[in-house]
């Protein structure tokens, strides 16, 4: 094989940092992409992550309502970041969301980690962060297969074929 040709991934390590519904989505979308295409698939949430594995949060995740650049209202108007400090707007857009996901068939966080697992891919929670936010294992998805340090990601990301992914 040339130097030149394209090598396929063999494995791709997912970081989840943010516990948004469209962060935490995002990573589990692309996760469960790489383990439909047969690619090694390992995912690390850290931080505010954790809401996605966290059973008390993960299926009531919320939208970044203010300082999204991004959000909009019906018609495409950008939503005006002063909206999201009224009492209730979050929740209200982020049961909006969830209702127009459910219309779509996406599955929920927790159904999402078991299809992802089944497939062979393998979910971690980061040490650093499940210490500092006083979370035990039994708080956990039961998808999570362990607690480890970034150093010991990183060592299952070992390999040339391998691409990290920070969202």
């Amino acid at each position: 094989m040339k130097d030149t040709e394209k090598k396929p991934l063999q494995k791709v390590c997912l970081i989840c940092a943010k516990g948004t519904i469209e962060d935490v989505y995002a990573t589990l979308v692309m996760a469960n992409g790489a383990v439909m295409e047969g690619i090694e698939t390992k995912v690390f949430f850290t931080f505010f992550g954790l809401d996605g594995i966290t059973k008390k949060f993960m299926n009531h995740l919320h939208t970044g309502v203010v300082g999204n650049p991004a959000m909009r209202m019906p018609g495409g108007l950008p939503f005006p970041t002063l909206l999201g400090t009224i009492p209730g707007v979050e929740s209200g857009v982020s049961a909006m969301m969830r209702s127009q996901m459910g219309k779509l068939d996406i599955p929920s966080v927790s159904e999402f980690l078991e299809m992802i697992t089944a497939g062979g891919g393998e979910i971690f929670a980061c040490k650093l962060a499940v210490d500092m936010f006083k979370l035990k294992k039994e708080d956990l998805s039961d998808e999570v297969k362990d607690i480890i340090t970034i150093g010991q990601f990183y060592e299952l990301a070992d390999g040339d074929r391998t691409q990290i992914i920070f969202t």
